[in-house]
């Protein structure tokens, strides 16, 4: 691809699935000393954000709750202040508070209008971030140490400050990608289901899938060794460690290493797998072929951003899947280095992980990386 790749990233596991065969599952470089195997586990970053949806969703098909039933028939806490406020939210890299647009000095919001349709599509006016792990606790102990704050009690107090949070927008008028709205959207999904989030995803996706190796806290929990487990960014301020083996995401470290929008780790092939499901079986999470059919088409576009149900679809300027890659593809990024994207046209399923933010979050690349790899991928497989 002409690039210097071991200035974006050290590790990366590659698996692509071209017309129902497995054409690639390969994986190179290395960290810490340790060669990338393509049993190696990533940090998925959003890239949970599908499997948190397809769970939700497949609650929809059960009959469980319908996409248009507010948040607050869940989570009524959500609505107990209300109306609120319209601020300019945080930003989520200088922590900085930012001001509240012009146009929107004043206005408040009645949260009872939230859906969860809004939140699958990014559209709720919630705040794309706020420092919710800053309400959690203390930064937690090392993965292979016990955290003295228990997972549950950093939760609650997650969940009473993400009931709480100042609105940025007006519900239903913009695409605004938003962590926030994710984080409730995985306690609405853990409640209907009846269990915790991780059980809820394990009963609804993974299961279905055959899985056994996609989890949350894969050291402290599921008890693998690191060497097992890419690393990620050095985090010298609020962990004061190199995040390896726990999530890279503040906000889903801070509540436990659980939640809606961020924690999952996997290697390639089982986001691929999933991916494969949604292509060509989304009945193995027990979603309707209706509501599939739904969650994969355009239901929101603000400046170019479209989204479906949980899934972002292709851009039409500058995509990360590149430009060969059909208009009608879906998929989500991850921001530690993680993609997943799918091209139904072409039946093209392509899982790209890395952890391009070893080296720091901002060096740059990673963008050029993503769209080079899947021209190229594209251009080969359409030309064999």
């Amino acid at each position: 691809m002409g690039r210097d790749l071991g200035n974006v990233f050290p590790a990366c596991s590659l698996t692509v699935i071209y017309k129902g065969e497995t054409v690639l599952d390969a994986a190179w470089g290395e960290v810490e000393g340790n060669p990338t195997q393509v049993d190696t586990r990533f940090d998925l970053a959003s890239v949970t954000k599908l499997f948190t949806a397809t769970a939700f969703l497949s609650l929809v098909s059960a009959g469980n709750v319908r996409l248009d039933d507010p948040l607050v028939s869940v989570i009524p806490e959500f609505g107990a202040e209300s109306p609120r406020r319209i601020e300019g939210g945080q930003d989520p890299h200088s922590k900085e508070r930012l001001a509240t647009p012009a146009h929107l000095e004043g206005q408040t919001v009645d949260p009872a209008l939230v859906t969860f349709r809004h939140l699958l599509t990014h559209t709720s006016g919630l705040p794309a971030w706020r420092d919710v792990y800053t309400t959690a606790g203390s930064a937690p102990t090392p993965p292979d140490r016990p955290d003295p704050i228990s997972r549950g009690e950093r939760w609650a107090r997650a969940v009473k400050a993400l009931c709480g949070y100042p609105f940025t927008g007006k519900p239903g008028k913009n695409v605004s990608y938003s962590d926030v709205g994710l984080m409730l959207l995985g306690e609405a999904l853990a409640r209907l289901h009846g269990a915790s989030l991780d059980e809820a995803i394990l009963a609804r996706v993974l299961r279905p899938l055959g899985l056994n190796n996609v989890l949350f806290n894969p050291v402290r929990e599921g008890g693998i060794p690191r060497e097992n487990i890419a690393p990620t960014e050095d985090d010298p301020t609020w962990r004061k460690r190199r995040a390896w083996g726990e999530v890279h995401d503040e906000n889903a470290c801070g509540v436990g290493g659980v939640a809606g929008h961020a924690g999952l780790f996997a290697p390639a092939r089982s986001v691929a797998l999933l991916g494969r499901a949604w292509l060509y079986e989304p009945h193995v999470f027990g979603i309707d072929p209706e509501l599939a059919a739904l969650a994969k088409q355009e239901q929101s576009e603000t400046d170019g951003a479209r989204r479906g149900l949980g899934f972002a679809l292709k851009a039409h300027v500058g995509a990360s899947a590149g430009d060969y890659f059909s208009p009608n593809t879906y998929g989500h990024t991850g921001f530690t280095g993680t993609s997943l994207w799918i091209d139904p046209d072409k039946e093209l399923i392509v899982a790209c992980l890395t952890n391009s933010v070893y080296p720091g979050r901002w060096h740059g690349g990673t963008l050029e990386f993503r769209r080079d790899l899947h021209d190229l991928l594209a251009q080969e497989l359409e030309a064999s």
